[in-house]
């Protein structure tokens, strides 16, 4: 899930980065209107945060503008500017949701994930690479004839190498991406993951072992 988070206060972009890709999710951001409007209308994005107060163009002007080029595009205002008014003006404007500040982590998640769900149901609800397929409203891996439910971690894992086929991923990066750690805890979990998930796909398993570097899904 690709998610745009449009916020000018660094403390609380850090604040929402970190939380959000702990869940796995794909994170990029805009500091300023004009600019998170450009990147909002340039990429396809499965959801968009939008804090209120930007320099540069308001969060309701931005999201005018973005709800005329991109109607469909899903934003969940984040702002401290909670009168019924304001709320109401972003829900004219397209708006699926809105959440006042200071926000709790675990309450945006959630809507967060229901907006996922709302993907899924749209029939956004596999990911594939080759003959390996992830089907993320069950939580399944299948590789040919194999079916194997995973872990919320092996999950995650072979979500992000999936979206990543190809590329060799180091095991800080996999550490950060997927369980969040922004140091290296001296800890094999990464490994301990993948030989998880390797036996669980058996031996026509395409995740690759690069040595000294990390770990690639075959393309």
């Amino acid at each position: 899930m690709k998610i745009l988070v449009i916020e000018d206060e660094a403390r609380i972009l850090a604040f929402l980065r970190r939380g959000l890709e702990a869940e796995g999710y794909s994170v990029e951001s805009a500091g300023d209107g004009r600019s998170g409007l450009a990147r909002a209308v340039a990429d396809d994005w499965d959801l968009v945060l939008l804090d209120l107060l930007l320099p540069g163009l308001s969060g309701l002007q931005l999201l005018e503008e973005l709800h005329r080029h991109r109607p469909d595009m899903p934003v969940l205002i984040l702002s401290a500017r909670s009168d019924l008014q304001t709320k109401l003006r972003g829900f004219a404007l397209g708006a699926i949701d809105y959440v006042p500040k200071p926000v709790a982590l675990d309450e945006l998640l959630a809507r967060v994930r229901v907006q996922a769900r709302r993907g899924v149901a749209a029939g956004e609800n596999v990911l594939s690479s080759g003959a390996l397929v992830l089907d993320l409203a069950r939580r399944q891996a299948r590789l040919g004839e194999l079916v194997c439910d995973l872990s919320d971690r092996e999950f995650r894992l072979l979500r992000h190498l999936i979206e990543h086929t190809g590329e060799v991923i180091s095991r800080e990066r996999l550490l950060a991406d997927v369980w969040g750690y922004t140091f290296d805890p001296g800890s094999n979990v990464v490994d301990v993951c993948i030989r998880r998930l390797r036996k669980k796909l058996g031996p026509d398993a395409p995740i690759e072992t690069v040595r000294h570097a990390g770990y690639r899904l075959a393309a």
